[in-house]
């Protein structure tokens, strides 16, 4: 089959959609095999890693059997996301400079996580941020807490995964309509479902790595293409950008408030739950718990960094390279919308075939990040929620425990796919920054004072949680992204009194403060032994490994 040269496509923008979309319905067994090879390579890879996935730290945590290079890979598989990929493309694509403050928002934030958080948590804790939370405070409230602002964080990031993969997979086979599209989400659902029982924490950490790899590459590739086809001239392809930009807007894509402009708050918002949250992401910081020692932990961070912070300097030509190859307006009106920015991209450069094969990758990495995140909700439900609130830690064993996880994990696939239908034309990377609002609001706070504050207390923990979750819900629940908008979730509907699209600059003081105020009010002393041990091993990482074997 030839690929389709960049002269092809020289007409106007809703020529080359329309030749876009036509080429993909001609070539739905190519766009089927490809895909159908990803899954079935992926799936292979989770039932080897699956035979010894008998004990709760075999599920949860992989055996703690990774390697730090290993866990670097992972780390950046789970953490570059469908946003990451295709939402921030098309982000940059139709909004330029606004669009680029999402990748600076989350290598920021990526920086912030590991510098404050990440290895401390590791060497506190056991399976899940809960068992950090609440090490030395009163197990049963402050779990209780931190697994249901677990379970909300994760279903937020979900929404965006499901919402990007029936954008993507809807352009690739000419879907278009939301009975197609939400019939897509119900596949990937299916398919979280299946890893995640089958394979565990070693499945999707396996499948992460080779996605990881497979991304990266490929965004590389074409970022190479993209500057080659300009000279390697940023300047070049910046002016190109300006050219293909959407009407009115010329030289606005490389100008600052493109897309906050008249609401600086609303940037402010955004970029304070961008900056912030990954620190309070469940899933990332999980992720740590699957190396066997606190040196391999450190190891994997330097590898993460490396290839988290070189994929973030390839969305900025991706993006651009979209706007200039494709166009604004056809990205907007393709199917999928703007999450679409990065598989056109690839049609525009090599064809059906690259644009199969990076709509794969996506896809990839669409099952890669939805499994991560159901494994950790499944993991917080049973080991928090289930094993030591509602069992009080008498649990017969720890297969009964994984019986409970894989149970959830059916519900959680459930939920996702009714979500991921409901919010089905968003910008997913919008909706991943909602739910790092909700993570920078609700956890960052207690995990931030459990482990530098000794005078935080139960009450304080419970405080923190519970108002920066809720405060954050709310917000979004009364805000334009829900209703009052043209891209609102409900259309038709107002009934948003919050006029911020992003609740961060609100909740997550308000998750600190509430924190604070419970803390120093409250006349309960807790256990200071408890404090001292956990002060020891998060700093020197002493006795962690012990304590995660019982």
């Amino acid at each position: 089959m030839s690929t389709l040269a960049i002269g092809d496509f020289v007409a106007s923008g809703v020529d080359l959609l329309s030749a876009a979309t036509t080429e993909v319905e001609n070539n739905p067994v190519l766009n089927i095999t490809i895909f159908a090879a990803f899954v079935a390579v992926t799936m292979f890879i989770v039932l080897r890693a699956s035979r010894n996935n008998k004990s709760a730290s075999d599920y949860y945590a992989g055996g703690r059997s990774f390697t730090g290079p290993q866990n670097g890979f992972a780390i950046s598989g789970d953490y570059l996301s469908a946003a990451s990929f295709l939402g921030i493309c098309g982000a940059i694509a139709v909004n330029g400079y606004d669009g680029f403050l999402y990748s600076i928002g989350f290598l920021v934030a990526w920086l912030v996580a590991l510098l404050i958080v990440a290895e401390l948590m590791r060497n506190t804790g056991k399976f899940t941020m809960a068992d950090v939370l609440s090490f030395r405070l009163k197990q049963r409230p402050v779990r209780m807490a931190a697994a249901l602002s677990t379970l909300a964080v994760c279903f937020f990031y979900l929404l965006a995964q499901m919402a990007g993969a029936g954008g993507l997979v809807s352009l690739l086979m000419g879907i278009d309509g939301k009975v197609g599209q939400s019939l897509v989400i119900a596949v990937v659902g299916a398919l979280m479902i299946i890893y995640v029982l089958v394979g565990g924490m070693k499945g999707t950490t396996w499948v992460q790595i080779v996605k990881a790899i497979l991304l990266i590459a490929g965004a590389f590739a074409m970022t190479i293409w993209v500057l080659a086809l300009n000279g390697f001239n940023l300047s070049t392809l910046l002016a190109s950008a300006v050219d293909n930009a959407a009407e009115g807007v010329g030289e606005g894509v490389l100008n600052p408030g493109l897309q906050y402009g008249e609401n600086p708050l609303d940037f402010i918002s955004l970029a304070l739950a961008l900056v912030l949250g990954t620190a309070g992401l469940p899933h990332v910081l999980m992720r740590f718990y699957t190396v066997p020692t606190a040196k391999e932990a450190r190891r994997s961070v330097v590898w993460a960094i490396w290839l988290i912070g070189a994929f973030y300097l390839f969305t900025l030509v991706l993006g651009y390279g979209a706007a200039a190859l494709v166009g604004a307006d056809t990205i907007k009106n393709a199917p999928g919308g703007v999450n679409s920015a990065a598989p056109l991209l690839a049609l525009q450069l090599g064809g059906p075939l690259l644009m199969g094969f990076i709509s794969a990758v996506a896809f990839a990495t669409i099952l890669a990040v939805v499994a991560g995140l159901a494994i950790t909700a499944a993991a917080s439900f049973a080991h928090d929620i289930y094993a030591n609130v509602i069992k009080k830690g008498k649990v017969e064993d720890s297969e009964a425990e994984v019986k409970i996880a894989r149970r959830t994990v059916i519900v959680i696939g459930a939920v996702a796919i009714i979500g991921g239908i409901g919010v089905q034309g968003q910008n997913i990377a919008f909706l991943v920054a909602l739910a790092f609002a909700v993570a920078a609001s609700a956890n960052l706070p207690t995990i931030v004072y459990s482990l530098f504050w000794k005078r935080f207390t139960t009450r304080g923990a419970v405080w923190s949680i519970y108002g920066g979750l809720i405060s954050a819900m709310v917000l979004i629940a009364f805000s334009p992204v829900v209703s009052g908008s043209e891209t609102a979730m409900i259309p038709g509907a107002d009934f948003a009194i919050f006029p911020l699209s992003n609740p961060g600059i609100i909740s997550i003081p308000l998750g600190f403060i509430l924190g604070w105020i419970a803390s120093i009010t409250d006349k309960t002393v807790e256990s200071p032994e408890l404090a001292a041990e956990m002060d020891v091993r998060a700093h020197t990482g002493f006795g962690a490994e012990e304590a995660v074997e019982h």
